[in-house]
């Protein structure tokens, strides 16, 4: 990893890495496709806790990869829109839809600056983002006003994601291997992916940002969202010892006022 500020063809390297995953999330054990279209939920209990009752409601996933949490949250009775930059992802989206029966789920290419003006205005009543999304963006303030322009009045954002507190720490969890407040372009040249670490890649390159869960408040007040609850919770990558806590994901619900 390298702190370099070249990072300026970011998109273009990350939508190559992503799109040459694809087939190595398809055809893996990770995500365990036969499973899902089997009937396996991929949501968190106190995603579906927090988010409440979606029947009948428009949900729109942003950055939603190849469609499993959309998919999920399509069984629970949402009326569902995924939307990513990767076509080859959502090339499978779609065929895990007609596969699982979700004919009335909708999957749209583009970038999540883009959102608004692709999807021509259109506005829902949950806009949810999921586990690993904010690490990809650089600009927070901007991803907070199209969130915020993408919630229907009434509506709400729901956001699950790692906490940037975890991302700083060692692989055993035990001690601080990075900076919190770093705030510039995180750059990686490496192969694999967290689906398969030993997987051939000729895409290497990413672009990363860390955000602050300060950050991601701020954010998401400024662009006139009112923020209901922050949780934190201490289940995650880590397993540490009793008595050893640590903040590792958290979650954050958002409501525009109707």
């Amino acid at each position: 990893m390298t702190t370099s500020p070249d990072a300026a063809d970011w998109r273009a390297a990350n939508r190559a890495n992503w799109d040459e995953r694809v087939p190595i999330h398809t055809s893996g054990s990770f995500y365990d496709l036969p499973s899902f279209v089997g009937g396996r939920d991929t949501l968190r209990d106190f995603e579906l806790a927090e988010v409440g009752d979606v029947r009948g409601r428009t949900l729109l996933h942003l950055q939603c990869h190849i469609g499993l949490d959309t998919l999920s949250w399509a069984r629970h009775g949402a009326a569902v829109t995924g939307l990513d930059f990767s076509a080859p992802a959502l090339d499978t989206a779609r065929d895990l839809a007609a596969r699982t029966g979700a004919t009335a789920a909708r999957f749209v290419t583009s970038d999540l600056y883009d959102a608004v003006e692709t999807l021509d205005g259109r506005t829902f009543d949950v806009v949810y983002t999921g586990f690993g999304a904010l690490c990809w963006l650089p600009d927070l303030a901007r991803w907070a006003r199209t969130v915020a322009a993408l919630t229907a009045p009434g509506g709400f954002l729901y956001l699950a994601e790692f906490h940037p507190v975890a991302d700083v720490l060692t692989e055993d969890g035990r001690s601080v291997d990075g900076d919190y407040f770093h705030r510039g372009p995180l750059v990686f040249d490496e192969p694999g992916t967290y689906a398969d670490t030993s997987a051939p890649m000729t895409a290497t390159r990413t672009v990363e940002w860390q955000h602050g869960v300060g950050d991601v408040v701020s954010a998401v007040a400024a662009a006139g969202l009112r923020v209901e609850f922050l949780h934190e919770y201490g289940h995650g990558h880590f397993r540490l010892p009793p008595g050893q806590g640590l903040p590792q994901v958290y979650t954050l619900r958002a409501s525009k006022p109707a």
